[in-house]
C-alpha cells in the first residue's frame, strides 16, 4: 500500500497501539495497518518497544508515535466525525466517553489518550450552513449541550 502524501501524526506517551486498535473498533473505515518496533533504545523507550503505529480513522491516514510524556494533546486539534442521526451520535460519544474519556461542551469529548473529538450531527452543520435565524437558533441550542441532541437541534431549526 503506497504511503499517503499527507498523514496526521499523533503523539502518545506509550499507548499508540491501544488507541489505534480502539479507534478501529469504533469508527467505520478505520483499521490498524502496521506496527513498527524501535530498532534501538530512544529517550522514552527501549529497543523492541512499539515506536509507531500506522492506522486510519474514518478513512484518514494517521501515524501514532510513542514519543513519551514530553507533549500532550489539547483542543487545538480534534477529529470531527459527522453523524447522520442520534443513534450514531450516541454510539460514538458513548464509546469515547465510556472508555475512560470525558465529556466537554458543544459536541466535543476527549478520549482517554487526550485526543479531542467533535461528534457532530449533520443536522447541526446543515443548520449552521443555512445561516440567518435558523443558524442562530441552532447555535443557541447547541451552546447548552455536551453531547448534541439531534431532536433539540431540529426543533431549534424549525423555531
Amino acid at each position: 500500500m503506497p504511503t499517503a502524501k499527507n498523514t496526521i501524526c499523533l503523539w502518545y506517551d506509550k499507548e499508540a497501539e491501544a488507541a489505534a486498535r480502539f479507534y478501529a473498533t469504533v469508527f467505520p473505515d478505520s483499521k490498524v495497518t502496521a506496527v513498527h518496533r524501535a530498532p534501538g533504545d530512544y529517550p522514552s523507550g527501549k529497543e523492541g518497544d512499539v515506536l509507531t503505529v500506522e492506522f486510519t480513522v474514518a478513512g484518514i491516514p494517521c501515524i501514532g508515535l510513542n514519543g513519551g510524556p514530553a507533549f500532550t494533546h489539547d483542543e487545538a486539534f480534534s477529529f470531527q466525525i459527522a453523524t447522520d442521526d442520534q443513534e450514531e451520535t450516541d454510539r460514538y460519544w458513548n464509546a469515547i466517553v465510556g472508555n475512560g474519556g470525558r465529556e466537554s461542551a458543544c459536541g466535543w469529548c476527549k478520549d482517554r489518550w487526550g485526543i479531542n473529538w467533535q461528534i457532530t450531527p449533520r443536522v447541526l452543520t446543515d443548520a449552521m450552513a443555512a445561516g440567518g435565524a435558523e443558524a442562530k437558533r441552532a447555535f443557541a441550542a447547541m451552546m447548552d449541550m455536551k453531547k448534541i441532541d439531534v431532536a433539540a437541534i431540529e426543533a431549534a431549526r424549525r423555531g
